[in-house]
């Protein structure tokens, strides 16, 4: 039986496998994909704890479940940055990042519509895991090229040092696992 990391995220527990990142670091995996009850919980409990905004924002595709549910539940509407253009973006914008759970550098792409959509807004960043703030960054600089503001960056969890960052709003930390 593959090894677990136990523990209580909006009031629910959850039991997350443990995976190697390399010969010295571990981290337990979470994912929201499937878990309806979990997303739904998370969303209520992150949009309480984030600030005002006009439009959510987050990478493909982890973070997704999550942007829409919090887009669903406040009414605003929400973008999602592609990790591949696709052939009805026009005009794309595009930002490189290197995720701690991604083997290969990406880029985060938004077509001219959706950068439209940013534009003089108040966007909030949404996240299932902060860690490195590698993908962070990327949508911030993804933000400021179509003129919108950050009023936030949420997520359910924040891993290793993130969670001693003061510039985002997150709802329980996440331990390394160091061997």
């Amino acid at each position: 039986m593959a090894e677990t990391y136990k523990m209580t995220i909006a009031g629910l527990e959850r039991e997350l496998p443990i995976c190697p990142i390399n010969d010295k670091l571990d981290i337990a995996a979470f994912v929201m994909f499937s878990d309806v009850e979990l997303t739904v919980a998370v969303a209520e409990k992150l949009l309480a704890k984030s600030p005002y905004f006009d439009v959510i924002l987050t990478a493909e595709s982890k973070g997704i479940p999550l942007a829409y549910e919090m887009a669903r539940e406040s009414g605003k509407p929400y973008i999602v940055a592609r990790k591949s253009l696709k052939l009805y973006m026009t005009e794309p914008i595009s930002v490189k990042v290197k995720s701690i759970t991604t083997a290969a550098q990406q880029t985060l792409y938004l077509s001219k519509d959706k950068a439209d959509m940013l534009k003089g807004k108040k966007v909030l960043i949404v996240d299932d895991v902060i860690s490195t703030g590698e993908s962070l960054l990327a949508l911030e600089k993804l933000v400021a090229e179509a003129g919108g503001i950050v009023s936030g960056r949420s997520a359910v969890l924040a891993e290793g040092d993130a969670a001693d960052r003061k510039d985002i709003c997150f709802l329980e930390k996440l331990p390394l696992f160091f061997k």
